[in-house]
């Protein structure tokens, strides 16, 4: 047998984007494991990458032809046609949706896929501004509101690289499982420790990383805002302030701390459900060490409370003059490391002026909108499950199940989505196509070459929407750019961070570092906020303008539920990416013991988990990780998990964060009793 090994990229849902090594025999991947191309993740992958990858290619669930359905909607009956009858039906009943109703009852339905930036939106981009289909603001399904809090409070610049954390005396992880979601800033931060740093959780369940934490503050879904302006007032009451500092860089500074000094350290701690003495524990350490570095996650922006807590984090290293040195400020930001050049890649001047565009968490409300002018007549479902992620899961199935819509989607697998669609495409892995990977998480920039052919008659996105763009007639040499074309799009090649080199001809075989003329970035030595005032608005002027949110502000969720759901990532998955490979396993419900006896539950019986929305059924674990009032589960699950087929998304409402009108999933409000079993 032939084999060989290949440099290649991880794209799942995480900050990292690790380099990999492939080991392929008889093109196929046989093997996956970290390799050191990358400097920050340094060989050390998670345990999914070899686990799950050889399963996700070559797997049962791996569409490799193109297929019509020929049974009832969200079933299993399909049957295999070829690319040309599969591209000639999309195009007929696209055509005649656009001569009934206009391109913009054509709705893309897609989020981020394989985190690559071709694979994220280029080609798809393009042919969707040229037919003149409804826009999709994807952001608010997540790290939108994270990113909007950054750019409101610094603009487009970056944060502190993650390296740098090893620098800090204080590390705060606020709103972040790093040892599931974040790996390899797991051994940043135990080499600041063995340096005497000290380190802080924030986060309502007692994770990995919590349970060696210096402390850890379980608070209160919802009120992280809260709590950092309780740190402020104590910051200010201590004389710990940087007067200085904020004179010359802070805007908005007199206003913010009205706000703060509204929650002392006993109303705070009351909100936030935990000890007085850990406000003002935290606070002291704020206080007295330098550096002290803060990772913002994104679990802290799911509810409606999310940009205003996140902005009121963002505030604390202004407040107390922790920027200017290595291993001081905030580990965010780091897209803005990258010379990204978006509007050439996507071409957004070829979208006819006035184009609506709809938020993709109201899509499911969207699609039964009768009033709706133009209605949706037809979706593209692509690099999103969005049957299993979006929440209020049963609207959602209640609007793809219209007879009188056309669904197309596309796909590695076939997901619970694409059991909705009439005409299903067969997409490439990651592993099959070349692209380019700017991480969301760390400052270094790859770029992968395919380890293998595509599998069957699988395609690329790219060349997907290549081909449907040449069978609507779109003749603009946009529409024909190779890959190799769209990588040079994507990023400025004239940028000095790239050393020279094309995109398209960056080396596989090693990372590149993005720096301010070889330096690394360290906000207010090298690289200082390009805001409206330049300064850190803690009252944005950005942030006014587009959602009324000059300042964070703090709104309890009301509801006639007693428990708070939070749905945090997998150890297992990243989202649902890996939901169809070795087996469907169905996550257990966490609960407080107290919780758990009021109810009269025990370790191991199946509970019923409700509210207005749906229910799901679930195996019981009586732990004390997770707080009083709180239970949990870990999101990700594909409905063959659920005897019921629903999931815990069923159970998460559609109401919007306070910016970007992000999706408030941890805002699921829930009650939680015995299930009787199922049937036969």
């Amino acid at each position: 047998m032939a084999t060989t090994e290949r440099h290649s990229v991880c794209t799942l849902d995480c900050p990292d984007t690790c380099s990999l090594t492939v080991t392929v025999e008889n093109e196929r991947i046989v093997a996956v494991r970290g390799s050191h191309a990358n400097p920050y993740t340094n060989g050390v992958v998670c345990a999914k990458v070899p686990a799950m990858y050889p399963g996700f290619v070559h797997g049962e669930r791996r569409i490799k032809t193109p297929l019509r359905r020929v049974g009832p909607r969200g079933g299993t009956s399909f049957e295999r046609i070829s690319w040309d009858a599969a591209l000639d039906v999309v195009h007929a009943r696209f055509g005649a949706i656009i001569a009934a109703h206009g391109p913009q009852a054509i709705l893309p339905l897609n989020y981020a896929g394989p985190h690559g930036a071709l694979a994220v939106g280029s080609m798809d981009y393009r042919f969707f501004h040229r037919l003149g289909a409804t826009q999709l603001d994807r952001k608010p399904m997540c790290g939108g509101v994270r990113s909007e809090a950054w750019a409101g409070t610094f603009g487009t610049v970056p944060g502190m690289r993650p390296e740098h954390a090893e620098h800090a005396r204080l590390v705060i992880a606020w709103g972040g499982n790093v040892t599931w979601s974040n790996l390899h800033l797991m051994p940043v931060i135990n080499r600041a420790r063995k340096q005497g740093a000290k380190l802080v959780v924030v986060d309502p369940r007692r994770t990995p990383i919590a349970r060696q934490a210096d402390l850890h503050i379980a608070l209160r879904p919802g009120t992280d805002v809260v709590l950092a302006w309780a740190i402020a007032a104590e910051l200010e009451r201590r004389g710990a302030l940087d007067r200085d500092f904020i004179a010359r860089h802070v805007e908005g500074f007199d206003e913010f701390m009205t706000q703060a000094r509204r929650y002392d350290v006993a109303r705070a701690a009351e909100v936030c459900g935990i000890p007085e003495a850990q406000i003002r524990t935290l606070a002291e350490w704020y206080a007295t060490l330098s550096p002290a570095a803060i990772n913002v996650g994104n679990g802290l922006e799911r509810n409606q409370n999310g940009g205003s807590g996140i902005r009121a984090v963002f505030a604390l290293p202004a407040l107390a003059g922790k920027f200017g040195v290595p291993g001081g400020g905030l580990i965010n930001g780091a897209r803005n490391a990258f010379p990204m050049t978006p509007n050439r890649l996507r071409r957004p001047d070829l979208l006819p002026p006035g184009t609506r565009m709809v938020n993709i968490i109201d899509v499911g409300a969207h699609l039964l909108d009768e009033r709706l002018d133009p209605p949706i007549k037809a979706v593209f479902i692509y690099n999103h499950n969005a049957v299993v992620v979006h929440p209020d899961q049963n609207r959602l199935r209640r609007g793809l199940l219209r007879e009188d819509l056309f669904i197309v989607g596309s796909d590695v697998a076939m997901t619970d989505s694409m059991r909705y669609a009439d005409i299903v495409l067969p997409a490439a892995t990651h592993f099959e196509f070349a692209d380019l990977y700017p991480a969301y998480g760390t400052h270094w920039l790859q770029r992968a070459e395919p380890v293998i052919p595509p599998q069957g008659e699988s395609l690329p996105h790219t060349e997907i929407f290549r081909r449907l763009a040449a069978r609507f007639g779109f003749t603009d040499p946009a529409f024909a750019a190779s890959d190799a074309e769209l990588m040079d799009d994507a990023l400025d090649p004239a940028d000095p961070r790239l050393g020279g080199l094309r995109p398209s001809a960056i080396p596989t075989d090693r990372a590149l570092a993005m720096t301010a003329n070889g330096e690394d970035y360290v906000l207010f030595k090298n690289v200082f906020p390009n805001t409206k005032s330049g300064k850190v608005e803690l009252t944005s002027s950005y942030l006014a303008e587009k959602y009324d949110a000059r300042l964070p502000r703090f709104a309890p969720v009301e509801s006639r539920y007693p428990l708070i759901l939070i749905s945090p990532a997998s150890d297992r998955m990243i989202t649902s990416t890996f939901g169809g490979v070795n087996g469907a396993t169905t996550p257990p419900l966490e609960m407080h013991p107290d919780d758990a006896a009021a109810r009269g539950l025990t370790e191991g019986v199946r509970v019923r988990v409700w509210n207005d929305l749906g229910e799901v059924h679930l195996p019981l674990r009586v732990t004390d990780v997770i707080p009083r009032g709180v239970v949990c589960s870990l999101k990700g699950a594909w409905l063959d998990t659920s005897d019921n087929g629903q999931t815990i998304s069923a159970l998460c409402p559609t109401h919007h964060a306070d910016i970007a009108e992000g999706a408030c999933f941890n805002d699921a409000r829930v009650e939680v009793g015995a299930s009787s079993p199922p049937g036969p």
